[in-house]
Parts: structure tokens; C-alpha cells; sequence
């Protein structure tokens, strides 16, 4: 079987969104910590909705709730995705794939596909790893250089793409 469709347009309200708690760019480590979309606050000119996975799996843990909660911000709407996650010699292993950056593109939202640089043993099981960290400095990075981009999601998305090599 053969499906095919061309995309015309997007139309869509966002209906019962969560509110959003907000930080500043200097509290974006408890942000990732306590809350799965938020508004940051970088300066007086410069505020985002972001949103972030805990695996590049998209049945696993939701993630689409939490996109979804930053669709009725009105700026740039970024979600971090990692690009793969591993949970040890027991565990599952998940790796992102391309149609998840193409869904996001879709809703316009700028993906920052991340890593997880520190992880800690599971107290549960001896061959598992648990909370997962994503690279904060690499973090803020990308978001400073999203501040200054002016292309639509879908170019960054493909240029991020593009990094994963």
C-alpha cells in the first residue's frame, strides 16, 4: 500500500493547555528538574516555551502532552529532545528518529536535539541507570544561538538534523 498527502496548511487553537510556570535563564537546571514545559525567561526582550523529553521514544513518557502544553505560547515554541537514550545493560535504548523532528517542524516548534551527559545507578536495579541529564552548557548554548535565528522551525530543525552526523 502507497500513502501519500501534500500539507497545505496548519490551523489549529490549542484548547486546554496547562498554565506555565516561569523561570529565569539562571534557574534553567530546577526548570528541567521540576516542571516538563515552562516558559523561560531569558531577558527583558526574550522569553520561550520549552518543553523537553525524557526519551527520544515518543510512546514512552508522553512527550507529545508537554509539546503540546507550549502550543498557545505565542514566541518561539522549542522542545529538547534527546537523541538517544540509554538505560544501562538492562535496559531499554531509544534512539530519536527523523518523523518525530518532521512532527515538530510541522507545529512549528524548534527542536533541540540534546544529549545526557550524567546519569546515577539505579537503587532498584543493579544493571540499570536512572536520572538521566541532559548537558546544560550545550543547552544554553542552543538556546542562545536559537535567540538570534530568524528561520522558520523547519530550517533549524533540518540543520539540527544535520549535527547528529
Amino acid at each position: 500500500m502507497d500513502v501519500s498527502a501534500k500539507i497545505t496548511g496548519i490551523k489549529y487553537s490549542p484548547l486546554l493547555c496547562r498554565e506555565l510556570k516561569t523561570y529565569e535563564m539562571e534557574q534553567l537546571a530546577e526548570a528541567l528538574a521540576k516542571d516538563g514545559t515552562f516558559i523561560l525567561d531569558i531577558d527583558s526582550r526574550n522569553r520561550l516555551a520549552l518543553s523537553w523529553w525524557v526519551s527520544a521514544k515518543r510512546t514512552r513518557s508522553y512527550p507529545y502532552a508537554r509539546v503540546y502544553d507550549s502550543l498557545i505560547f505565542q514566541g518561539k515554541k522549542v522542545t529538547i529532545i534527546p537523541v538517544y537514550k540509554d538505560e544501562g545493560k538492562d535496559g531499554d535504548r531509544d534512539f530519536l528518529q527523523w518523523d518525530t523532528v518532521s512532527l515538530m517542524s510541522l507545529f512549528d516548534v524548534y527542536t533541540i536535539i540534546a544529549y545526557y551527559s550524567c546519569a546515577e545507578q539505579s537503587p532498584k536495579y543493579k544493571n540499570k541507570i536512572t536520572k538521566q541529564r541532559f548537558d546544560l552548557e550545550f543547552i544554553i548554548e542552543e538556546i542562545n544561538n536559537l535567540l538570534s535565528y530568524r528561520s522558520s522551525a523547519l530550517h533549524w530543525n533540518i540543520a539540527q538534523i544535520g549535527k547528529i552526523g
